[in-house]
């Protein structure tokens, strides 16, 4: 018996989980500080967390465990900058730029070992869609796609198959969140992280949410969530969904000026900006 319990184990530890339904109301439960800017992921073990120029990858007490500051060799497009990620089975998704000034080109999803952080290959951009930068992407576990986001012209969310790597359709958001910054997808529907607060005002940023179930080529927007509890009004990033706990993460920046993407000088008491991860557990 206990041989086949441990086989059990060792089988279920193995297996790819997949995140479960939303919450409707979270409570934030810590705050883990990181290295990188841009992104954030969760498999069952690890947290990974994306800067704009290398990948890391954290355990769940925030204890650095690897790291690849030299991310863009090997890429079939030159690139310099990395957007919000996702994690699954056993790959890292990257949305990955040349990025300058509020402008994005080279668009491409890179791919990485999620234990080496090293790139194994990318997903091809399909320019006729109309996206011109990407600031995250997701992968839709359920509906087996990859999406990506447009930091630069929000208006769209673009969809390509998972298995094939071919661009398949692109989704209208209605009402349009103002500068997304990362999306995750759980059960069918989009979360989408908006740096949509005047940081110079202490306005918070928020978290809105779409449903893509019904396949159709628009998807009405609605509030989430407003990220009141940041230690400082900043800059929202990536964000994702623990598969093991349903902890939401939200990394976000604070201490920076930011002016059409780019850092400008520090805010008062800042002389650098701060990088965390925002754990929150679901209580609804």
């Amino acid at each position: 018996m206990k041989r086949w319990l441990t086989f059990g184990l060792l089988l279920a530890a193995a297996m790819p989980l997949a995140a479960q339904e939303l919450g409707s109301e979270y409570r934030l439960k810590r705050v883990i500080p990181v290295e990188g800017r841009q992104g954030i992921a969760a498999d069952s073990a690890y947290y990974y967390v994306s800067g704009s120029t290398a990948l890391y990858k954290y355990d769940k007490q925030g204890r650095l465990a690897a790291r690849n500051e030299r991310p863009f060799e090997g890429l079939p497009l030159a690139a310099n900058h990395i957007g919000d990620i996702d994690v699954w089975n056993g790959e890292i998704y990257a949305g990955i730029e040349t990025f300058e000034d509020g402008r994005g080109e080279n668009i491409q999803v890179a791919v990485y070992d999620a234990n080496t952080l090293k790139w194994k290959r990318s997903i091809d951009w399909e320019p006729a869609s109309g996206q011109v930068e990407v600031c995250g992407l997701a992968v839709d576990r359920d509906g087996g796609m990859v999406w990506m986001a447009d930091w630069v012209d929000g208006r769209y969310v673009y969809g390509y198959d998972l298995a094939t790597g071919k661009y398949v359709r692109k989704v209208h958001l209605r009402p349009v969140p103002q500068w997304q910054q990362g999306i995750f997808m759980a059960g069918g529907r989009m979360l989408i992280s908006a740096d949509d607060g005047d940081a110079d005002l202490e306005e918070p940023d928020n978290i809105y949410v779409a449903d893509l179930r019904d396949g159709k080529s628009w998807a009405t927007v609605l509030p989430f969530r407003s990220m009141d509890d940041f230690r400082r009004a900043g800059e929202i990033e990536g964000l994702a969904v623990d598969p093991a706990t349903d902890d939401l993460l939200v990394l976000a920046n604070r201490g920076a000026r930011i002016v059409l993407g780019m850092p400008r000088g520090f805010y008062p008491g800042y002389d650098r900006e701060v990088h965390e991860i925002y754990v929150y557990e679901k209580i609804k």
